[in-house]
């Protein structure tokens, strides 16, 4: 193997890379609006949720309910009638409607028990499930405030003393921009390299290729540097000046150290996108390989969900996953700040899942070749 042919090969790769506007279109949305849109828009627990009242009282009582809803957990309620109340919820306009019996506040003094009635559009998931318990513990609040002429103050006999490590606020956000970089630079890395060959062969320079004095671990290197060094550098520029700058992200551990992990993190994923090419025939073949392959690596690598909250065969399954690891390394050095010392299994992991995916590409390529 000649150095020279692999780095003049990458060269050749890049230049082909330039060439193509729709591919680095897709990296600079990627590293850049991707990541901003999606941390901004991932979902809170309650947040602006939408709400309509019935207000069939019309009493104090029932204005001091109405009341108590304002942003930026509820918008400010609209009232309606009842007959408007079920065609708002089939319309989707409205995900609470809360229902005001009349002469609520007469049963309330007289000391029954009257109901308050309260829809739920349990299709927005995510505010449905915690919203329900947010409006009950307001409207018992205002109403026990109500009953008593004064705001009771209930004293545990315990105190919870509450520390929120590495995100003291509970900004998703946060979250948010760091798992879909992570997420962003697997799926590049995979599409670019493997795109790359199948472009050799759409084009018919493969066969140029083939007559030249050059092997077949010669071309694979020179894909994979040439097309890793890409995702690096925009991974990295996203970093600094998207995550950390446009957002505001503050970034617990080391840049350099995750770049490094990244780096290794690209020799396995690249490799994994050359094993996809030479299985898929045409381009629109790999791009439904991909979606087979992608989703699960994205899905159930821990990014989104923790792999502790999935059951125990998912986890020993993923485990040879490169993302897998890269997403547990990648979490500790950017929230928590780990050092090398603590990160270094998953650069080991990494490592070696990345030696055993180059070898069975390389296998693969040779026969791809020949």
């Amino acid at each position: 193997m000649r150095l020279a042919n692999v780095f003049n090969l990458g060269i050749k790769e890049l230049r082909g890379l330039a060439r193509d506007p729709m591919l680095l279109l897709l990296v600079v949305y990627s590293f850049s609006a991707s990541i901003y849109t999606a941390s901004r828009a991932m979902p809170e627990t309650l947040n602006r949720a939408a709400i309509a009242i019935v207000d069939e009282d019309q009493s104090p009582v029932s204005n001091r309910i109405a009341g108590a809803f304002y942003p930026p957990l509820f918008v400010f309620p609209q009232f309606i009638s009842q007959p408007e109340m079920d065609a708002r919820m089939d319309a989707g306009l409205d995900t609470f409607a809360l229902d005001i019996p009349p002469n609520f506040q007469r049963d309330l003094l007289a000391g029954r028990v009257p109901t308050i009635q309260l829809n739920v559009d349990a299709t927005r998931m995510t505010q449905a499930f915690s919203g329900g318990g947010y409006i009950q513990s307001i409207v018992s609040g205002e109403v026990s405030a109500f009953v008593n002429r004064y705001r009771t103050a209930t004293t545990a006999p315990v105190e919870l003393v509450l520390r929120a490590r590495f995100n003291p606020d509970l900004d998703k956000r946060w979250f948010g921009a760091i798992s879909n970089l992570i997420q962003s630079v697997t799926m590049l890395s995979i599409i670019l390299t493997g795109a790359a060959l199948i472009r050799e062969r759409e084009h018919g320079t493969i066969e140029h290729l083939l007559v030249m004095p050059v092997t077949a671990v010669e071309i694979m290197l020179s894909k994979i540097w040439s097309m890793g060094l890409v995702v690096l550098l925009a991974s990295a520029a996203s970093l600094v000046f998207v995550v950390q700058g446009l957002l505001a992200v503050p970034i617990g551990g080391s840049v350099a150290l995750f770049v490094a992990a990244t780096a290794l993190h690209l020799f396995a994923t690249t490799s994994l996108g050359v094993f996809l090419a030479t299985v898929a025939g045409s381009m629109p073949q790999f791009g439904m390989l991909l979606i087979m392959v992608m989703l699960p690596l994205q899905l159930l690598s821990g990014a989104m969900t923790p792999r502790e909250s999935m059951p125990e065969i998912i986890q020993i399954i993923m485990y040879p996953a490169p993302n897998t690891h890269f997403v547990m390394l990648a979490q500790s050095i950017l929230f928590r700040g780990a050092d090398l010392g603590v990160v270094w299994p998953q650069f080991l992991a990494l490592f070696a899942i990345g030696s055993i995916l180059f070898a069975l590409s390389l296998r693969r390529f040779r026969a791809f070749l020949r």
